[in-house]
């Protein structure tokens, strides 16, 4: 049985593309002079000069031949200034194999994507974390968590989250929410039914009142160990119509740094915030007993 025609076509077009004759032209094209060079015959001399000759053409017409035929992508002009070399370039090969995002972009360290892309690239991320090795192997998120069941919904990163977590790495979370909405009731049961997934999983949860925070502390990112940040530029929605995100793979430990100063120490850190705001609420929740001023006066204090 004769092959299918785009199959016949696309054999001599993959051979012509090979590194490997390409490799095996440019290894003769070095060894034809040298042995024309070499000879005392001149016939011999000459037959090779005409061959290397013909190698040469040759390897001029496939290359204006390739660059019209193929898309050529800009590599990174120096991988060294990524903060993690091994990470980047892994990230850069996913992302041009699932077409992801523009080449020129991602080549300068920095990768936009927008809707229904953005939690497709961030479990790309967890995952390639994992695959890399990158240390530490941590994830450090800050949310704002307008509507908590938009991040319940995201089942496949919780998963990319779990298989991180159990691969021995480590997540903290912080959720950032206006001090209106942790008074009000619908939205402490649906931020606190949100934590309690995520511990299920091993993250480490933390709570910070938007207000208490300066501007530049109150923003959506994920920091990939000391390797890349996922900026969330604009927020998406339960259907992915709209959101739009950055990826930047430089200058991640200002991130890592704005993290710290959000998460806190000691009394005053953000996992004890949020026992402050649970070891009030879930009883309120429970008995059917919430106050909203109460837990107004309790925030205020966090």
């Amino acid at each position: 049985m004769s092959a299918p025609p785009q199959r016949s076509a696309a054999r001599p077009i993959d051979a012509l593309a090979s590194p490997a004759l390409t490799n095996l032209l440019g290894i003769v094209g070095i060894v034809t002079p040298v042995a024309a060079w070499a000879t005392a015959q001149p016939d011999i001399k000459n037959l090779l000069l005409i061959v290397e000759t013909v190698i040469v053409l040759v390897l001029v017409g496939t290359h204006l031949w390739l660059r019209k035929r193929f898309i050529t992508l800009r590599r990174a002009n120096n991988l060294k200034s990524m903060d993690d070399p091994g990470y980047y370039d892994l990230v850069r090969a996913h992302a041009e194999r699932e077409l992801i995002s523009e080449y020129s972009e991602i080549a300068d360290g920095h990768m936009r994507v927008y809707a229904s892309e953005v939690p497709r690239l961030s479990v790309m991320l967890v995952k390639t974390l994992i695959e890399a090795q990158s240390e530490p192997q941590k994830i450090l998120a800050a949310d704002l968590t307008t509507d908590p069941s938009l991040l319940t919904r995201r089942r496949e990163y919780m998963a990319a989250n779990r298989q991180m977590i159990e691969a021995g790495g480590t997540i903290n979370r912080l959720f950032i929410a206006h001090r209106d909405d942790l008074a009000r009731e619908t939205y402490a049961r649906d931020l606190l039914a949100l934590i309690a997934s995520h511990r299920q999983l091993g993250v480490t949860c933390g709570l910070a009142v938007r207000e208490h925070l300066r501007p530049e502390q109150a923003v959506d990112y994920i920091v990939f160990a000391a390797a890349a940040v996922l900026v969330e530029e604009e927020q998406g929605d339960a259907e992915y119509t709209r959101g739009r995100s950055s990826v930047y793979f430089k200058d991640s430990a200002r991130w890592r740094e704005r993290f710290e100063s959000a998460w806190g120490h000691g009394a005053d850190a953000a996992p004890m915030a949020l026992q402050t705001y649970e070891i009030l609420t879930r009883p309120m929740l429970e008995a059917g007993t919430w106050d909203a001023d109460r837990v107004k006066q309790s925030v205020d204090g966090l």
